[in-house]
């Protein structure tokens, strides 16, 4: 982009309209919007083109639901989250010595995208997704251990989408999806 483009010209994609969709949406369900105004809101979010037709639809309110950021932080245990938990938008995991399970297949996650920031010194991570969801790992990088990412890396409409960025320095990271057990006889 030449140096002197405004920023209004910026082209916006898909998911930063789904972004403020969701934040025009939580502004009314808190009250901060009349049904016409959430209609006219809605409408030039969903018709923007470019960063500054995006700032018109969300002139006014309050951002904090938009940075939903999570850090969760051990020096030398695991840090396991399974079951029903709340999933933010950021998850950051800062880990020296311990390993990590992120198991989101029984979570009801807000968002249609979710990042997840890892930072482990000598420890490993696996992240198990409900059935359907994809990921992308681009972002991880490991210097004595590898990366393998078991679902599909394209997004999916209407489907959970996870990004992991971040660095394992001597830990592997696993991507899958649950397990199926079989019954013995």
């Amino acid at each position: 982009m030449p140096r002197d483009m405004p920023k209004q010209l910026v082209r916006v994609s898909d998911g930063d309209r789904d972004r403020v969709v969701q934040r025009i949406q939580w502004a009314f369900t808190e009250g901060r919007l009349a049904s016409e105004e959430l209609d006219e809101r809605l409408e030039r979010a969903l018709t923007a083109i470019s960063d500054g037709d995006l700032m018109a639809a969300v002139a006014g309110l309050p951002d904090d639901r938009m940075e939903d950021v999570l850090q969760l932080e051990s020096t030398s245990g695991r840090i396991r989250r399974a079951g029903e938990w709340v999933v933010p938008r950021v998850l950051r995991i800062d880990s020296k010595y311990g390993g990590v399970l992120l198991d989101l297949s029984q979570t009801v996650v807000d968002y249609p995208e979710i990042e997840i920031e890892l930072q482990l010194q000598y420890g490993s991570a696996t992240i198990v997704l409900p059935s359907g969801a994809t990921a992308n790992a681009d972002g991880a990088r490991t210097k004595w251990g590898d990366v393998t990412c078991k679902v599909p890396g394209r997004a999916r409409p209407g489907r959970l989408h996870v990004r992991v960025t971040g660095e394992l320095t001597y830990g592997r990271l696993r991507i899958r999806y649950p397990r199926k057990w079989r019954k013995s006889r």
